[in-house]
């Protein structure tokens, strides 16, 4: 398979060689689990059933999963493998079916998805670094879109993800979306059927850029909702990036809250502080995968 699927567009036949997303055309699995730590309409009272990928097509100098993102950890399981996941975890009680950092796999998701209807909704859970043209395959397959948006300028985004054409790539990506999903539908229990959820992960030292980004929504996805992350921790080597080499402040994060607030998002979630501890972080101990 010659992969060009995401915005990288490496080029490279992922049967034989690995470009920057590090795997191969085969899904690879680290964890596959209820997950309670999402938004409420997302994780309910039963929690998501979600499905770690390894790899990544983004690559962030923070990231928290890197166990599994940078050094690819995890299982290699066949299409059928990854149904009898999906379905063991939808007899545990999931609320969803939750597919984490899928970018690098979403053509091949796309095939197992036509193949197997969910009975619980689907959600693709993304950093934003997509192609509008890959999304369009999943048309009709996926139900919620948990979507990243991380950076407004790109210098920020070529300094943490090496990406700096991120921020025209990802408000392409969610307005392709917003397009198939229109509406956010909930159930009597409200949780959440269909529709997207655009998160922003607040950094240290980077309250400027979370507010740019809340005016961009403001004028192009106000009706969203939007999702206020405060769980950011420092992981891995940041010694060359001494300003987000630390946790936010609660004046930070409440400056960019505040900011949405006053600016008439009404569709908003907020994290506690509390969530940046790294006792959130799941074990990548192919949990769910290996029975």
């Amino acid at each position: 398979m010659i992969c060009n699927q995401c915005p990288r567009k490496c080029n490279i036949n992922r049967e034989n060689a690995l470009g920057v997303c590090k795997s191969p055309s085969a899904f690879r699995v680290a964890r596959a689990a209820l997950h309670f730590w999402e938004e409420p309409c997302i994780s309910g009272e039963n929690g998501s059933g979600t499905v770690f990928f390894s790899g990544c097509n983004l690559g962030c100098v923070y990231c928290q999963n890197r166990e599994i993102s940078k050094e690819n950890k995890g299982v290699e399981v066949s299409r059928e493998h990854l149904i009898e996941i999906f379905e063991r975890l939808i007899k545990d009680g999931a609320e969803n079916i939750n597919l984490v950092t899928p970018t690098h796999y979403a053509l091949g998701l796309a095939e197992v998805l036509k193949e197997w209807r969910s009975p619980v909704p689907v959600v693709y859970n993304s950093s934003g670094y997509e192609s509008p043209e890959t999304l369009r395959a999943l048309n009709s397959l996926v139900d919620i879109y948990l979507v990243d948006f991380k950076y407004i300028d790109s210098e920020r985004a070529k300094r943490y993800s090496a990406a700096p054409d991120y921020p025209e790539t990802v408000k392409a990506a969610i307005e392709e979306m917003c397009r198939q999903q229109p509406e956010d539908i909930f159930d009597s229990r409200g949780i959440m059927q269909k529709g997207v959820i655009i998160r922003h992960l607040v950094l240290p030292s980077n309250t400027n850029q979370s507010i740019k980004i809340l005016d961009c929504l403001k004028n192009g996805f106000k009706n969203r909702y939007i999702s206020l992350m405060a769980q950011y921790t420092p992981c891995g080597n940041l010694e060359g990036y001494p300003e987000i080499n630390r946790q936010i402040t609660k004046r930070e994060y409440n400056k960019v809250v505040s900011y949405a607030a006053d600016s008439g998002f009404e569709k908003v979630f907020t994290q506690k502080l509390s969530s940046n501890e790294k006792k959130f972080i799941p074990a990548f101990d192919f949990t769910g995968i290996m029975w």
